[in-house]
């Protein structure tokens, strides 16, 4: 799976009997949702909190961007949850039972990892499995 950070911009409703991602602009192309393949969510890295190596008796400083560090404040590493919805999405109707693999007129779509970070209120994608 490739990995990016991208922007998305994201339209829910039901897929896959689920409230979820049902679109997706990217790259100035849409992508719509045929199904779930997974749901999860990803919490921020607490344990390089310097409350947590308060507890554990740890001196060691976690690498940072000072300025980052400094805009936040205390907790947020606490706070900072994102959603994670893998999907299988393709910009056609999908392949017709019998097409050809390399028929250019269908669009056999892919995997993609699409995040939603609850700090900022946005969706990005994340990975693509194509």
């Amino acid at each position: 799976m490739r990995r990016y950070d991208d922007p998305v911009e994201t339209r829910m409703g039901l897929v896959s009997g689920m409230e979820g991602p049902e679109q997706f602009l990217w790259r100035g192309r849409l992508w719509k949702v045929r199904a779930v393949i997974a749901h999860w969510v990803e919490t921020g890295p607490w344990w390089q909190s310097g409350g947590a190596r308060a507890v554990i008796g740890s001196d060691d400083e976690p690498p940072t961007d000072r300025r980052s560090s400094l805009s936040r404040p205390p907790g947020a590493d606490l706070l900072a949850e994102r959603e994670l919805w893998r999907v299988e999405a393709g910009r056609g109707p999908g392949r017709p039972v019998g097409a050809e693999l390399d028929d250019p007129a269908v669009d056999g779509g892919g995997v993609f990892d699409l995040a939603f970070d609850w700090s900022d209120g946005r969706w990005a994608l994340v990975g693509c499995a194509d």
